[in-house]
């Protein structure tokens, strides 16, 4: 109630493509999966391909991450999309705004936060994990909203590095509630046809994720 409420606030959700699919817009996109796995996948936002199937990172980047979960776990090519769809049940999912935006343009800083606690509460209580592999540039630097000035900066400076897409960084977020957790950051390049600059190297980068994380059949829980 609280997504549709944001929502029903927030102007440039692409309502063409949820009624092309009959699907209605204030509904978020959450790909959260069981509350106990332990590594999780955080992105910027829905496209096309997810509103028409009503779940999160199921389009063309996300098939590159599932396809690469599943020849990690199985060792063996993934042979369809069903398989697809199986394979995401193993590792947590997540958006900076469940919502797509007209042009797959990145939401606003002013969207951001208004959905930035909405977010965090899913992260800090539906999900038990702390291991989470961030998707570009806005998903990662989603950790710093509302952060100290020395969290942003911390941030800021991971991401010059060189090796930011081989590195890892610590961050903590907590609630109103009273919840507070540290998390793994594992940071890679947006998964995007467009992005020429990372597209190639992206399976690459992400079965080296997998390796670091030690994500396997016999330890994907807590």
């Amino acid at each position: 109630m609280r997504f549709r409420h944001a929502a029903a606030e927030t102007n440039g959700i692409d309502e063409a493509v949820y009624h092309r699919h009959d699907k209605d817009p204030l509904v978020p996109i959450i790909g959260m999966g069981r509350c106990d796995l332990r590594v999780g996948f955080f992105g910027r936002d829905p496209g096309r391909d997810e509103v028409r199937y009503g779940e999160a990172f199921i389009g063309a980047g996300g098939q590159l991450i599932r396809r690469a979960l599943h020849e990690h776990l199985y060792h063996e090519a993934m042979p369809d999309f069903d398989a697809s769809k199986d394979v995401g049940k193993h590792v947590f999912w997540a958006n900076t705004v469940p919502y797509k935006p007209v042009g797959n343009k990145a939401w606003s800083m002013a969207v951001k936060r208004r959905f930035h606690p909405l977010v965090r509460e899913l992260l800090l209580q539906q999900w038990k994990g702390t291991t989470l592999v961030t998707l570009g540039r806005e998903a990662f630097f989603w950790f710093g909203i509302d952060q100290s000035k020395e969290v942003r900066d911390r941030l800021a400076a991971f991401w010059k590095r060189d090796d930011r897409f081989e590195a890892h960084c610590e961050v903590v977020l907590d609630d109103a509630q009273g919840n507070r957790r540290s998390f793994t950051l594992y940071p890679l390049p947006h998964p995007s046809p467009l992005n020429q600059v990372w597209y190639r190297r992206f399976p690459a980068l992400l079965k080296q994720r997998l390796d670091q994380v030690e994500l396997s059949l016999d330890d994907m829980t807590l």
